[in-house]
């Protein structure tokens, strides 16, 4: 799925933007294409967020309507189409089979025990994938 992201470049050569049709989500870079490179990851960030906050994704608008709507907020700068992968914030559950070390098992039912916000292994390997790919 596309979503608009309006950005323009400052004297100094950086860049910032932000998607009009999703409030709060904002990018920038040291340059235009770091700039471009910050806006699916702000997005994709800011999408993760809502689904943990267990909120709506808003759905992308049409550039031409932003621009009919507000079109001095549009003045000298460029529009991006970023294109984001939705399935990947498809919150359904999904049964999997995976191979650990029992010893591994045995550690993580441990901290599990003891860490009530988890409330199973399964919640504790999710948080932890999260955090993995998060960086």
């Amino acid at each position: 799925m596309f979503y608009p992201a309006y950005i323009h470049t400052d004297a100094d050569g950086s860049a910032s933007g932000f998607f009009p049709d999703v409030p709060g989500c904002y990018f920038a870079g040291d340059t235009l294409d770091d700039a471009f490179q910050d806006a699916r990851s702000a997005l994709t960030a800011h999408f993760e967020t809502l689904c943990e906050m267990q909120e709506e994704i808003p759905h992308p608008g049409i550039v031409e309507h932003h621009l009919e709507k507000c079109p001095e907020d549009f003045a000298g700068g460029q529009w991006l189409l970023v294109d984001i992968n939705m399935n990947q914030f498809d919150g359904r559950a999904e049964r999997i089979n995976i191979t650990l070390p029992r010893r591994l098992l045995v550690k993580i039912d441990g901290f599990v025990r003891e860490h009530p916000r988890f409330s199973n292994r399964s919640a504790f390997l999710a948080e932890a994938a999260r955090r993995a790919l998060l960086g």
